[in-house]
């Protein structure tokens, strides 16, 4: 039995609330249980200089984490004067994960900055931002072919992100805190909403897995993104 009751392929409750800031081109609150991550889109006539003059587009990213988004208070990076190497790792990840989906000479020569703010954190934290940002990247994107800025639509294929792993020797999706502290593996799948893979982040602690769970996990996080794209739609269309 999983800590929260839920059966071994359950997801989590999943709500998005689109439209939540008023200023940002695209914004999306998106709650996975009890991790609730603001996720916004901003577009800008730029592109960083390695890619200027290309025709290309750029979609990055930011991510970042409240001081009482956890059980006690962490100091803001600001006030330590830099970013924590686990914020540089996930916020390249969600960048280039978002970018998969992106046909960078159809979105021009423009950047979209996603932001990913964790407002309360009970594991998923980086996964919960790749599935909430592009939500806000499709609604950014959506003002920009409403105006006639993009004449094809440059997003190919929905982003969405899960996390899985072996708790109690059990495969299970959509680890929250508990699970995912006490688990022996997990790991992070990044998949297209054709189930084509982006990236997989896994990793064991404490333990050792076969190729067949390996296999159990896949599709696990198979079933999550596909449930997770289809609520992506759902919101956006």
């Amino acid at each position: 039995m999983r800590p929260s009751g839920r059966k071994l392929d359950e997801m989590r409750a999943v709500s998005i609330e689109t439209g939540f800031t008023k200023h940002a081109e695209g914004s999306a609150l998106i709650k996975m249980g009890d991790t609730h991550v603001l996720c916004t889109a901003t577009i800008e006539d730029r592109v960083p200089p390695f890619i200027k003059g290309s025709g290309l587009g750029w979609v990055t990213a930011e991510y970042g984490m409240l001081p009482r988004a956890t059980n006690t208070r962490m100091r803001r990076e600001a006030a330590l004067g830099k970013q924590g190497g686990r914020t540089v790792e996930i916020q390249r990840l969600i960048g280039r994960a978002l970018r998969a989906g992106v046909d960078r000479s159809a979105l021009g020569e423009r950047q979209i900055t996603v932001d990913c703010d964790v407002l309360q954190a009970d594991g998923g934290t980086r996964c919960a931002s790749i599935t909430g940002g592009w939500i806000a990247l499709r609604l950014a994107v959506n003002k920009l072919m409403k105006a006639g800025d993009v004449v094809s639509d440059p997003l190919v294929d929905p982003v969405a992100a899960v996390s899985c792993g072996i708790y109690a020797g059990q495969p299970l999706l959509d680890l929250d805190y508990p699970e995912d502290s006490e688990a022996g593996v997990d790991g992070n799948f990044i998949m297209t909403g054709s189930g084509k893979l982006i990236e997989i982040q896994m990793s064991a602690e404490g333990s050792t897995y076969t190729r067949d769970q390996m296999n159990q996990l896949m599709d696990l996080a198979e079933k999550g993104v596909g449930e997770l794209a289809a609520i992506q739609k759902s919101v956006t269309a």
